[in-house]
């Protein structure tokens, strides 16, 4: 079978392409890095390392690659004789890219191949899939067709694959951990069913489950381990006070996550531990600037930490670990990163009040309360 992935980064040769590899498909990478598509197209291959003590080496081959930029019509074609079509390129880049799938499944309808289809969008956000295809939708000529044959599952997705820089440009380290979950309901071509993939009837449980204990508990480790002066996230686990503070969030998630979904409360400790065994890993060296930039987005509304505080707060849920961490990344700063710049602008020539209910869409009074005195105690410690 074949497979067009669009992303050709760590996360798509890491974690995607091997998955698709392991299940018998030849996979054409989509990406604008001309180096990284030169390269798969000439050698058809490439390896992936194990981040752990046995340090396994494992090839991946029957691969191709496009520049979608310089050669749209190849991609175009890839998509018409595609079995899946698959992204790990970043949400904000979907819509970018949507005009070209949609040319694609155009030329499918045209040529008149009733193959079902399932895009599915691996990307680190909720319903992902169901975004690209309100994205795609706006190119789509034929509605109709689009309905019929062409599915968008969504999709969770967990594999810790660090920034890195090797000799090899196609060479990526990995951890051995991942999990790839897949709303089966929403899926159109049942033939394919991915081995080394779970497919379940709702996926929000395992979704909010990711994001509320490895997306927080990783930005945890990140923002808790700068305050303390530390470089990279296995250097922070070694600390006492980091881990200590891990543990007391995932331990509030966890409380939400098990009475909001109904989770088996020893089974999701059992999670909790190997998450925390994940971040400890000392094969992996992920740097904390990596895992704690983007601070604006990191307090959205309906991200990792805002969005527990607030459904907690419902239920009546005490999240003090929580909102310490709001705290911290409120006084986060790294001058390589432009939202750090952003925000700490904010919060020089702003009301503090207010940028709190901007940047987080907090409204009840109380929180923002709560919130403040964090922000200030983190930023006589930051001093």
């Amino acid at each position: 079978m074949k497979a067009v992935h669009f992303g050709a980064g760590n996360i798509g040769r890491g974690f995607i392409g091997e998955i698709l590899y392991h299940n018998q498909f030849s996979i054409t990478f989509v990406d604008v890095n001309q180096t990284i598509i030169n390269e798969l197209k000439t050698r058809g291959s490439y390896e992936i390392g194990l981040a752990d003590e046995s340090q396994e080496r494992i090839k991946i081959d029957g691969v191709t690659g496009f520049n979608n930029q310089e050669e749209p019509q190849a991609v175009i074609e890839q998509i018409v004789e595609a079995d899946l079509v698959t992204t790990a390129i970043g949400p904000n880049i979907l819509p970018f890219i949507a005009e070209l799938v949609a040319d694609g499944i155009n030329e499918r309808e045209k040529r008149g191949i009733v193959r079902q289809l399932d895009v599915i969008a691996c990307e680190n956000m909720i319903g992902g899939s169901s975004f690209f295809k309100s994205e795609i939708e706006k190119y789509v000529i034929n509605k109709d067709y689009l309905e019929q044959f062409i599915g968008f599952p969504d999709a969770a997705v967990d594999r810790i694959v660090p920034e890195q820089h090797h000799e090899d440009p196609l060479f990526v380290e990995v951890e051995p951990f991942s999990e790839w979950v897949i709303n089966k309901e929403q899926v159109k071509n049942k033939a394919i069913e991915l081995e080394g993939v779970l497919y379940v009837e709702n996926l929000q449980p395992y979704i909010e489950r990711k994001l509320f204990s490895v997306n927080t508990g990783h930005a945890t480790v990140a923002y808790t381990g700068a305050l303390l002066g530390y470089q990279t996230i296995d250097e922070a686990m070694k600390d006492a006070l980091v881990l200590a503070q891990l543990k007391s969030v995932l331990s509030e998630t966890g409380e939400l996550l098990i009475r909001k979904w109904g989770f088996n409360r020893e089974e999701h400790n059992l999670y909790i531990e190997k998450i925390i065994t994940r971040f400890k890993n000392p094969y992996i060296s992920d740097g904390i600037s990596r895992v704690a930039r983007t601070p604006i987005r990191k307090l959205g509304y309906d991200e990792r930490f805002i969005r527990p505080i607030r459904e907690a707060n419902e239920l009546g849920i005490e999240v003090n670990h929580l909102i310490a961490m709001v705290g911290m990344i409120f006084n986060y700063y790294d001058e390589q990163d432009t939202e750090s710049h952003k925000l700490a602008d904010k919060l020089a020539k702003e009301n503090l009040n207010q940028v709190i209910k901007e940047v987080t869409g907090i409204k009840d009074n109380i929180l923002i309360e709560k919130i403040i005195e964090n922000i200030n105690r983190y930023a006589k410690l930051a001093a």
